[in-house]
């Protein structure tokens, strides 16, 4: 029996790296002839810890055929911007995984081991496709946003290379853009900061073009999610696309301690009406200033609802880094603000967004919209009120608000971007407004993302659209290998 392997090298970082064993974990549940090598960069820059404890976490769990590589760490690199920093990181990281691999072949290379398949690398590690074609194997993709993304980067590739448009020129424009991959115009205030500032723009530009050297890509979304796209991206120049979504670390976690402690949270929830309350929550970065923060606490006064709220506290001035848990919550908020709403609310910090997105009480989500969040909070039939941040969740925020009328809006062209610096700002008005339609009880657009919930689990289930494109792309796998071992 003929058997591959595949060495993944995903982007540095938590999410990127959660989300990319959760696509291998598919790999080699699905067929028993697939292993899976998975090589960690790590960032001269960053804290480790978070990481390394998921890793070990998640090795204690993997099969037989699931192994983790960590590359030697790279010497501390000048460039400031983190971008910049990043990419170089990942270039630099080349030479240490081919290394790699070849160990990997060396130690496999007797007549039953696995042969190399191929690697597949993330969407921002374009440059180990040279690492592909000089050890002669097929490289593929793994996309950890949408469909509609993979297709805004095409696209601003294309108006670039083929028509000499330049997506900076769009920056604090009113534009509304043709966009194949939308039915509806796509106004260019929603743009991911990374295509409208200059010194980021061309590099992105650049992974977008290597998309297309690749065998295929494989896509955190399903068919009946993002119908029109995936349609749209059947085209000749494009690599064939896998749709193999929701791809979802759904494991449940209780850690944290104090107001943070999981198991504290949930028996709050335990005491609260069924959808109830609205869970507000903006990812592993996200966090405000002082004055959005009082918005926030007039909004959730104001309007009355139930509320579970993580509050995090913004790096200090002039530094990038993780948010933090405040220490006395008290010193951010209104004054009398946590004895006021003591009977209705829950101030938190570190919250385990799974367990209280599955959690019955909750029946409404004020979300960052990252593609992550998005893809979980349909899973479990909780609707969003999107608030973007940073990276592509302006763009996120639009395709689920207005492309697939399955989310409202508080307000999509806000950011808090180290890219860009803005001046837009959200009201209590706003969000209060945004948290009203969210928990409505009847809503049409709560039926949508009730009945996108079963399509999302429907597609993972035998004989589901998502299942059936995971088989056809081990099949692909299978029939693109080399006839040989390609690396000696």
């Amino acid at each position: 029996m003929v058997k591959a392997e595949l060495v993944f090298v995903p982007s540095p970082g938590l999410g990127h790296l959660v989300s990319t064993v959760e696509m291998a974990k598919l790999l080699v549940d699905r067929d028993p002839r697939v292993s899976v090598t998975l090589l960690i960069i790590k960032l001269p820059y960053a804290s480790h810890s978070g990481i390394d404890d998921r890793m070990r976490s998640l090795a204690d769990s993997m099969a037989a055929r699931f192994r983790f590589v960590h590359l030697p760490e790279i010497g501390l690199i000048s460039e400031t911007n983190p971008i910049k920093n990043r990419d170089l990181c990942i270039e630099s990281s080349k030479p240490h995984v081919k290394e790699a691999i070849r160990r990997l072949t060396e130690s496999g290379s007797g007549p039953d081991s696995p042969r190399l398949a191929g690697l597949v690398v993330d969407m921002f590690c374009t440059t180990m496709i040279d690492v592909a074609n000089e050890l002669r194997v097929p490289s593929y993709m793994f996309f950890t946003s949408n469909a509609a993304f993979l297709g805004l980067m095409l696209h601003l590739q294309r108006l670039r290379d083929e028509h000499g448009i330049d997506s900076t020129e769009f920056k604090d424009s009113d534009t509304e853009l043709y966009f194949p991959y939308f039915t509806n115009p796509l106004p260019a205030k929603v743009l991911p900061a990374i295509y409208l500032v200059k010194e980021v723009a061309p590099a992105f530009i650049g992974h977008a073009r290597r998309f297309r050297e690749t065998k295929g890509i494989f896509v955190n979304t399903f068919a009946e999610l993002e119908t029109h796209a995936l349609k749209s991206l059947v085209d000749d120049t494009i690599p064939p696309v896998y749709p193999v979504g929701p791809i979802l670390n759904l494991a449940r976690s209780t850690g944290g301690t104090g107001p943070s402690n999981g198991l504290e949270i949930m028996k709050w929830l335990d005491d609260q009406p069924q959808s109830s309350v609205v869970f507000l929550c903006f990812g592993s970065r996200g966090s405000f200033d002082p004055d959005a923060v009082r918005e926030f606490a007039t909004a959730l006064e104001r309007c009355g609802h139930r509320f579970l709220w993580s509050l995090r506290q913004p790096p200090p001035k002039g530094k990038v880094g993780p948010p933090r848990d405040y220490t006395n919550p008290e010193e951010i908020l209104p004054e009398g603000f946590l004895d006021r709403t003591v009977e209705i609310g829950k101030v938190i910090g570190w919250a385990p967004q799974v367990d209280i997105l599955s959690h019955p009480a909750v029946g409404g989500f004020v979300s960052h919209c990252g593609w992550n969040s998005t893809l979980e909070s349909l899973w479990f039939g909780v609707p969003i009120a999107g608030l973007p941040l940073y990276a592509e969740q302006q763009f996120n925020a639009f395709e689920t608000v207005v492309e697939l009328d399955l989310a409202v809006e508080i307000k999509m062209d806000y950011r808090s971007d180290v890219l860009i610096k803005s001046e837009t700002t959200v009201t209590a008005e706003e969000i209060e407004r945004g948290i009203r339609r969210v928990m409505e009880a009847d809503s049409e657009k709560r039926k949508k993302v009730k009945e996108m919930s079963e399509k999302s689990r429907k597609a993972l289930d035998e004989g589901g659209s998502s299942c059936s494109s995971l088989r056809r792309l081990i099949d692909d796998i299978f029939n693109n290998m080399p006839p040989v071992r390609a690396v000696s």
